[in-house]
């Protein structure tokens, strides 16, 4: 059941906190106020040319930032060219594309302020990008996603984004959305490669 504790916005402190978790886990962690900063920060973030895979998320769709990244021209956007191809005849050209862009940008299902990012996933596709396949990777976390430690990030996928992406799913695609895949970044070994970008604003789910 949805509670507040998982669609309320974290507060300054705890968000400071958090993000003093993810740094001494070696993450590169920024504090933005809201969408429209997060927007202009992608554009800095991201060079114009990279290859760039966004990963499925709310939070990118109604930010803009998915639109940004695969619309604009300004990059080599995955997504879209692999929607483009056959997947009977160009499954593993698909998969190798998607699992080693130049920069991975997505979300998270939760942030602790113990200092880990966990991301849920139907099919998986994202994951390999994300756990380390591409060479640098950004998620952007909206404030309300913030919870005290994993076990609680656990119960914030399967009490409230599960429900919700289940929706979404059956109304997009006729059939509901399951937690089949489940990665923990407890953290960042290579410096620089993984930058979480927390909003001080509520956003996706």
């Amino acid at each position: 059941m949805t509670t507040s504790l998982f669609t309320a916005p974290a507060s300054a402190q705890r968000l400071q906190r958090t993000a003093t978790a993810l740094a001494a886990h070696g993450f590169t962690v920024e504090i933005l106020d809201d969408v429209a900063a997060a927007r202009t920060r992608v554009t800095e973030l991201v060079p114009q040319g990279a290859s760039v895979l966004t990963a499925a998320s709310e939070t990118l769709r109604l930010s803009g930032i998915d639109d940004d990244l695969n619309s604009s021209g300004r990059y080599e956007a995955i997504k879209p060219r692999t929607l483009a191809m056959d997947r009977a005849t160009a499954a593993d050209d698909i998969r190798r594309l998607r699992a080693s862009p130049d920069f991975l940008v997505g979300s998270a299902a939760a942030v602790t302020e113990t200092g880990s990012l966990v991301i849920a996933s139907g099919s998986g596709s994202q994951l390999p990008a994300s756990s380390g396949g591409a060479a640098r990777a950004i998620w952007f976390v909206g404030a309300q996603k913030v919870v005290p430690d994993l076990d609680a990030a656990l119960r914030r996928v399967e009490d409230h984004c599960l429900p919700l992406e289940s929706e979404r799913a059956l109304a997009a695609y006729g059939w509901p959305s399951a937690v089949n895949r489940l990665l923990v970044l407890n953290a960042e070994p290579f410096p620089g490669r993984s930058t979480i970008v927390l909003l001080r604003e509520a956003i996706g789910f």
